[in-house]
């Protein structure tokens, strides 16, 4: 577990700090990330003492230039105001291939090479021709295996988090969560109903969804999302928007949720009680909600704590980590995030950690806010996972005074 409990302020300018660069840098990104996707692994592959035939070194380059040019459109054509299902797939399988062979062309072929010259392996064509088989290859694999691990049913993690103020009548309370489920332009309906008969088999008090159900409207992805009417908890099923919602009308998933039973928390909260004791469930819309332009959506924490007995613990849901900095100035004790997906193609992480204060697991936060961060039970966009497996998380909270 992460302690930040002696975080300055320091600190969080700093994180501030990093942000702002990263937004100024995300400009850039749709003319420059193209580029560097495909036109390095096509010099490393390709042009770097090969010597391949003329025609297999042509047919190389016309198929990157192929992506190159067609992933950028197919995106664009998938995910703009037209939403082509068909395309956003080409564009976004394009998107994983790209980066993971970007990757290993860099982070394989350079120190390949340099141990091959090393130890006097071949000549220098030779030594060129091993790396772009060895980039090949160990892109090949980790694209097969990241595609069976983004589509198959998330492992259940179990984790448990102990609660200082929480009383012993509620020990061992068992939360499920799911997040970032990403129903999309792959049909995922079969998938749906799987991960909802494995919730279902975990017994759970309280299952939480903290948000991006989709890409797309309710209306659009309703068959996907429909098994999750079929989730069972002895006490609530409790719902909060995250940053997708607003791409796909918001109020159309907060209305559908409702509808398949589930409690919408918008900034507001619930009380689950047991054996005397108390827990305020509560959440707050997604961190992107004022700028959507949605009338009464954002995230207001005091709106979803009022009325809560100051001295009762407080479980929070919020899709994005980075709000623990207000949770843990309104004395949440436990955050359940999303959002992050682990990075989902390592070592995208790298990047998330610029913008969220953590990728996944548990982490604290001051002196007494925890906050869980799962890795996400879906995907975005490329049906990909590379070290970073998806989950169902069951948390089972504990008190220090637990009952006999």
């Amino acid at each position: 577990m992460t302690h930040t409990g002696n975080t300055r302020p320091a600190d969080g300018e700093a994180r501030a700090s990093r942000r702002r660069r990263l937004q100024r840098l995300l400009r850039y990104v749709p003319l420059v990330a193209p580029v560097l996707l495909w036109a390095v692994p096509c010099w490393v592959l390709l042009y770097t003492g090969q010597r391949w035939p003329v025609p297999v070194t042509l047919a190389g380059t016309v198929l990157f230039a192929l992506a190159l040019i067609g992933m950028p459109l197919a995106m664009t054509r998938g995910h703009g105001r037209r939403q082509r299902d068909r395309a956003a797939i080409v564009g976004d399988t394009l998107l994983g291939v790209g980066w993971v062979m970007f990757t290993w062309s860099v982070l394989l072929g350079v120190p390949l090479r340099l141990v091959l010259t090393v130890a006097g392996v071949g000549d220098g064509q030779g030594r060129a021709r091993i790396v772009t088989w060895a980039a090949l290859g160990v892109t090949s694999v980790l694209l097969a295996w990241g595609y069976g691990e983004a589509r198959r049913v998330p492992r259940v993690r179990r984790v448990d988090v102990q609660l200082p103020r929480l009383g012993a009548g509620l020990d061992g309370v068992r939360v499920v969560l799911i997040t970032d489920t990403h129903y999309g332009p792959l049909d995922r309906a079969r998938w749906s109903a799987r991960v909802c008969e494995t919730v279902n088999s975990l017994e759970a008090d309280l299952v939480c969804h903290t948000g991006d159900i989709a890409d797309g409207t309710a209306e659009r992805r309703r068959a996907q999302a429909a098994p999750l009417g079929t989730v069972r908890a002895t006490r609530a099923r409790v719902y909060v928007t995250g940053n997708h919602e607003y791409y796909s009308e918001a109020q159309g998933w907060v209305d559908l949720m409702d509808e398949l039973g589930w409690e919408p928390l918008r900034n507001r909260h619930l009380l689950l009680e047991r054996g005397g004791d108390t827990l305020v469930v509560a959440g707050v819309d997604d961190v992107t909600a004022e700028s959507s332009g949605l009338a009464g959506h954002r995230a207001h924490l005091a709106g979803a704590l009022d009325g809560a007995d100051p001295d009762l613990p407080v479980l929070l849901l919020a899709h994005q980590p980075k709000f623990v900095d207000r949770a843990a100035a309104g004395g949440v004790d436990l955050q359940l995030s999303g959002h992050t997906h682990g990075g989902q193609i390592w070592p995208f992480h790298h990047l998330v950690r610029i913008d969220q204060p953590t990728v996944a697991g548990l982490s604290r936060h001051g002196s007494r806010t925890l906050l869980y961060t799962s890795r996400g039970t879906g995907f975005w966009g490329p049906p990909f996972r590379v070290f970073a497996p998806s989950e169902i998380t069951l948390l089972v909270l504990r008190s220090p005074r637990p009952s006999s």
